[in-house]
């Protein structure tokens, strides 16, 4: 990294403030020293012009559409590799040998199942409870059952936390939609890909045999790539703060999850499903374009825009593919909601108001449609994406945890409240 300096003056006192490059990317003011120097905060609602931390695993270009896992485009991971390669990926840093792959594969297969007694945690959930809650507390719950690796201290340990929960999430979330359902759990199967297995403990049953279709299973799989880890969002900069107080990884992943919950961030795909529903039909859509330029009216179409993106979403190009092969190798080519969907991504691309508001269609636009068409219900999708986001999250922790330079969370405020006043007792009040 190369260092400049910017000079801040307030009133009569200056402070030389270190500018620091990263690899790519804008520059960053390192602010640590300012309180010190001039007694004052900076004030930044929502984080979003502070860099909370330094990073080696994943960069976003906003303005391009670039998103980078420890430097290879995403669109290549989807595309030439697998899940369990990419979580390799983020986790040690580059992609695995021929050797290393075999090795990690089997590790992360070989720790599937979960402790039998956590089944009979389940029983203590609602029957209608929402899988999210269920996973929640479920994972939070992890630390109870396998004490062995919750040292953080320990590199070993914070290493086999982190494999088991790669491993055991998919089997955490079948067994919410299969609780959820009124289904047994099926175990996992360890001849089956990750991906694969995952299909197979949701829609598997105990009474006549499962084939899972690859074509599925690879879209599958291609869903858990886009959704691996994406930068300091809402959920990871949860798992951080969590992490960075000490408390371990089980409890930071059940943060996150509990964080990713929110509509704003993990339930954008159900949400651009439910609008696609609304309109219906594609004789429909001009009404609601009508109505989505319309200031003094509350409808906004889902799925299209990003907080972070202001070119295309590199992930939508590849959900957009995924779509197609999922609904063609389900027999719903004809969805009525792929065509609204398509229509409306036509119009968001030649559309003025659009292009000039940069409201491009995003992932969650068609991820919608694709985990439907797998066989999922809307209350499963968040699930989903926690998952796959599960990796991102223990690399993530796993960083904060290596840097030297990592202290616990402990953002300021600009206070708006009552200066200093004197109690007064109750009769006088």
């Amino acid at each position: 990294m190369t260092e400049q300096s910017a000079n801040l003056k307030i009133e009569d006192k200056a402070v030389d403030l270190t500018v620091r490059s990263g690899t790519i990317g804008p520059d960053v003011i390192d602010i640590g020293a300012l309180y010190k120097h001039t007694g004052k905060f900076t004030y930044d609602p929502g984080f979003t012009s502070t860099a909370s931390c330094e990073s080696k695993i994943t960069y976003i270009d906003g303005d391009e559409g670039v998103l980078l896992h420890r430097g290879y485009p995403i669109e290549q991971l989807a595309e030439k590799g697998d899940f369990l390669e990419v979580c390799y990926l983020l986790l040690y840093g580059e992609l695995p040998t021929a050797a290393q792959k075999k090795d990690f594969d089997h590790r992360v297969t070989h720790h599937t199942m979960v402790h039998e007694q956590m089944s009979k945690f389940f029983s203590g959930y609602r029957r209608d409870a929402h899988p999210m809650a269920v996973m929640v507390g479920t994972v939070g719950a992890l630390s109870a059952f396998y004490h062995d690796s919750t040292d953080i201290t320990d590199p070993h340990q914070r290493m086999v936390a982190s494999l088991r929960m790669i491993a055991k999430m998919p089997t955490i979330a079948a067994m919410a939609y299969k609780y959820h359902i009124g289904q047994p759990f099926v175990y996992p199967k360890n001849n089956l890909d990750y991906a694969a297995n995952f299909l197979h403990m949701c829609f598997a049953v105990p009474c006549e045999d499962y084939a899972v279709n690859p074509v599925l299973a690879r879209a599958m799989d291609r869903i858990f790539i886009l959704h691996a880890d994406h930068e300091q969002n809402a959920s990871t900069s949860t798992v951080r703060l969590a992490g960075s107080s000490g408390a371990n990884p089980f409890a930071c992943i059940a943060a996150g999850i509990a964080c990713l919950w929110g509509p704003a961030h993990g339930g954008a795909n159900e949400a651009a499903l439910n609008m696609l529903r609304e309109i219906g039909t594609v004789d429909r859509i001009p009404e609601y374009i009508a109505r989505a330029k319309d200031k003094n009216d509350p409808f906004r179409l889902m799925g299209f825009g990003h907080r972070v993106y202001k070119n295309y979403d590199p992930r939508a190009k590849i959900m957009q593919k995924t779509m197609y092969e999922v609904l063609e190798a389900t027999g719903n080519a004809g969805d009525p909601l792929m065509q609204v969907a398509l229509e409306l991504e036509k119009i968001a691309l030649s559309d003025e108001y659009f292009i000039e508001k940069k409201l491009y269609p995003n992932v969650d636009f068609y991820s919608g449609i694709t985990l439907r068409a797998l066989g999922f219900p809307t209350e499963m999708f968040t699930v989903l994406f926690a998952l796959a986001r599960t990796v991102g999250w223990i690399a993530q922790w796993n960083e904060m945890i290596e840097d030297p330079q990592q202290r616990i969370g402990r953002p300021r405020q600009l206070y708006t409240g009552a200066p200093k006043r004197d109690y007064v007792a109750v009769a006088k009040r």
